[in-house]
């Protein structure tokens, strides 16, 4: 095969990777997600009756990544936050016309749009002020368009993003070959706008990020896998700014292997760390036995 076919077949590979959840979730959660789906819990998630207590006052929405579903992106976060006492939601978001199932690839800017109609939704349902923002991938970086432009700061306690693409991606470096390749880059501009809005320097993050990462009044978590092989460099998903914490999955444990997929859905040390960053003043070390 020659060289540029096969970095070109390694790039469509790249992309597909970060919507890889919804088809690795079922198989890759099946023994994980058990202890927390058969935990004795009184209400389910996405469940409208659900009043948050006071030890857990605000709702969490969950924001699926590219390519994923409000269902199979969450299939063990969901059911352990719910077993911890949550009000939990997750929404569908850039859906596109005569692509089923596979979500997230919309314009950025209206995928924002959807989510602070939904965040609205949620709180008027749970009475609550303010909800707190879970997010893999594109669903950890897009809910800042919403706290920047859309008013979502009054609304939201914080956002923790799950191996977000806060700066854009490389993928490796092999957007750098789209400009010899007019036809893929075309696709990306016009049948997968998100794709192309997440493309390191492109128009939707140059804008996101222009004046600063971070608005104020809202608490910013990152969580972050040095073996992501969607969002490179890893460390561009980090955030700048007051109200920050950054954290790499394997300073909290050195044989964690997962990669961009598996931070999202299954790592116990990322879901761990969720828990700590919703509730800070409760939170317990996580290590290995997360």
């Amino acid at each position: 095969m020659l060289p540029w076919r096969r970095a070109l077949r390694a790039f469509a590979a790249a992309l597909l990777v970060t919507g890889a959840a919804t088809t690795l979730a079922p198989a890759a959660a099946a023994d994980t997600a058990a202890p927390a789906a058969t935990a004795s819990v009184s209400r389910g998630w996405n469940d409208y009756d659900c009043k948050p207590s006071a030890a857990h006052p605000r709702p969490v929405v969950l924001v699926h990544g590219t390519f994923g579903n409000s269902v199979d992106n969450w299939l063990v976060l969901a059911p352990y936050l719910v077993a911890r006492g949550y009000c939990v939601y997750s929404l569908d978001y850039g859906q596109l016309k005569d692509v089923p199932f596979f979500h997230g690839l919309g314009p950025i800017e209206k995928s924002a749009e959807q989510l602070d109609a939904f965040v609205d939704k949620v709180l008027a349902s749970t009475g609550a002020k303010e909800a707190d923002l879970v997010g893999h991938s594109q669903g950890g970086m897009m809910p800042r368009h919403y706290l920047k432009f859309l008013g979502g700061a009054a609304e939201v306690n914080a956002l923790i993003g799950l191996a977000p693409d806060n700066h854009g991606t490389t993928l490796l470096g092999l957007t750098k070959l789209l400009p010899h390749f007019p036809g893929i880059e075309d696709l990306l501009t016009t049948k997968t706008p998100a794709l192309a809005d997440q493309v390191t320097g492109s128009p939707f993050l140059t804008r996101l990020n222009a004046g600063g990462d971070t608005v104020p009044g809202v608490r910013y978590t990152v969580i972050a896998t040095k073996y992501d092989e969607v969002v490179t460099p890893y460390r561009s998903q980090f955030l700048d700014g007051p109200g920050v914490r950054n954290v790499t999955v394997q300073d909290l444990c050195p044989v964690d292997v997962s990669e961009h997929v598996a931070v999202g859905i299954v790592d116990r040390v990322a879901h761990h760390e969720v828990a700590n960053a919703l509730d800070p003043a409760h939170a317990t070390p996580s290590t290995c036995l997360s």
